[in-house]
C-alpha cells in the first residue's frame, strides 16, 4: 500500500517511516510534485491537520494523511499549542522557540505540559482522525542533540531525559506522534 503523508518535514517523515510496517509505502509531498506550502489556518491541531490532508485529496485524488502538532505547557495556558512552529515567529525556528519558552518559564515552578499529536488521513472518501498525547514537563534547559522541535527541552513521563537524548526508537515507543502512527498503522493493516 502506498500512501501520501502531507508533510515537507524531513523529521516528522523519517519517525514515521521508520514506525511503519514495510508493506505501506510512506510517499512525501516531494515525491508527487507538490511543492506548496499548505497553510495551517485552523484554530485546532485537529482542523490543521484536516486542512492539509483535504488540500491533498482535492488537488491530486490520492489517499494521504497529515498531522498537527502542538506543545501545550500547563503554565502559558496551553500555549504554544497551535503555533508551536511559529511560536517565536513565522521563521519557524526551533532555537528561538525553545528560547521564549525557557525564558516564559524562567521563574515558574509549574513545567508541566504534553506533547499532541492528531492524524487525519483520508482513504476511499472517509477520514479517520488518530490522537497520540505524552505527558510530560519542560526542563530548565536544552538536553540532548537528536530529534527536532521542542526534543532538548520536553522530559516525558519522568524518564529523567528529554526526547533529544533519545533514539529515534526509544521516542517512537512513547512519543505523541508514535502513538498518534502506532493507531494509524492498525487502522491500515486491518484495512487492507
Amino acid at each position: 500500500m502506498k500512501i501520501i503523508f502531507a508533510s515537507n518535514n524531513k523529521n516528522k517523515v523519517q519517525e514515521i517511516q521508520n514506525q511503519v510496517p514495510k508493506s505501506i509505502e510512506i510517499v512525501t509531498l516531494e515525491e508527487i510534485g507538490c511543492t506548496e506550502d499548505i497553510a495551517e489556518t485552523g484554530k485546532t491541531l485537529e482542523e490543521n491537520a484536516i486542512i492539509k490532508a483535504n488540500y491533498i485529496t482535492e488537488k491530486y485524488g490520492l489517499p494521504c494523511f497529515a498531522d498537527d502538532t502542538g506543545l501545550e505547557i500547563d503554565a502559558l495556558n496551553g500555549e504554544p499549542g497551535v503555533y508551536s512552529a511559529r511560536y517565536a515567529g513565522e521563521d519557524k525556528n526551533a532555537e528561538k522557540n525553545m528560547d521564549l519558552v525557557l525564558q516564559k518559564l524562567e521563574n515558574s515552578v509549574n513545567r508541566n505540559a504534553q506533547f499532541k499529536t492528531v492524524i487525519a488521513l483520508n482513504i476511499n472518501n472517509e477520514q479517520h482522525l488518530f490522537k497520540g498525547i505524552v505527558i510530560g514537563k519542560i526542563t530548565n534547559e536544552k538536553i540532548g542533540t537528536n530529534g527536532f522541535g521542542y526534543d532538548p527541552i520536553f522530559e516525558a513521563e519522568n524518564l529523567g531525559k528529554t526526547f533529544a537524548e533519545m533514539t529515534i526508537d526509544e521516542k517512537n515507543k512513547l512519543s505523541h506522534r508514535g502513538r498518534a502512527v502506532e493507531k494509524l498503522v492498525e487502522f491500515l493493516v486491518r484495512y487492507k
